[in-house]
């Protein structure tokens, strides 16, 4: 049994246009610091923006995707400001305050929260009051995953591009994104989490 432990943030964005757009940017993983995009269009075709044929690999062994592009993934952070580069995507979005589950996150251990036995306790929940959110659950080729949040702010603001056309405004994630066996909130937030994955 292998265990991949991924520490970051995970954004998800609905837009105006019917995009929606999941970021995740990880600070600590196996594979190194890197960023990846899962963007699905108001059509329903998704498409997945990795950095590199490693980072390709292992996020296509774990989700599903319609197309996969490798392109540089420029991630930066400026206070409250993020902004990602990747391909013919551009993002920038604002971070704003913590959410009132961001607030009861923030009273449970991280090395609690980041547990998958904590993982699959809270899925049941999550998947009532969060709607569409899954912290347990099988991946690609016979994996298991769990998801471990430890915080979560609301977006203030987003800006996007897709080959140079305007997304449009901020939206709710709705409908959710059919990447995995869960979506991302219905609210547009980011949120600070705890990955792992049992091969």
């Amino acid at each position: 049994m292998t265990r991949w432990r991924f520490d970051g943030e995970i954004t998800g964005v609905g837009t105006g246009s019917g995009v929606r757009i999941v970021v995740g940017h990880w600070s600590r993983s196996p594979l190194g610091e890197f960023t990846d995009v899962m963007v699905e269009h108001a059509d329903g075709l998704r498409v997945l923006l990795a950095p590199s044929d490693a980072v390709r690999d292992f996020v296509t062994a774990t989700y599903t995707f319609d197309r996969t592009v490798i392109t540089p993934v420029h991630y930066t952070r400026s206070g409250d400001s993020r902004a990602v580069q990747a391909g013919d995507l551009h993002v920038r979005f604002e971070v704003g305050a913590r959410t009132l589950l961001g607030h009861l996150l923030n009273l449970v251990p991280r090395t609690v929260a980041g547990a998958p036995w904590f993982c699959s306790v809270s899925d049941p929940i999550a998947r009532v009051v969060l709607r569409g959110v899954r912290t347990r659950g099988t991946a690609g080729n016979g994996r298991r995953e769990f998801y471990g949040a430890v915080d979560q702010r609301r977006l203030a603001g987003m800006s996007a591009t897709w080959c140079g056309e305007n997304l449009g405004a901020l939206t709710p994630v709705d409908p959710p994104v059919r990447f995995g066996f869960g979506s991302t909130p219905r609210t547009p937030a980011v949120t600070t989490i705890v990955t792992t994955i049992v091969d």
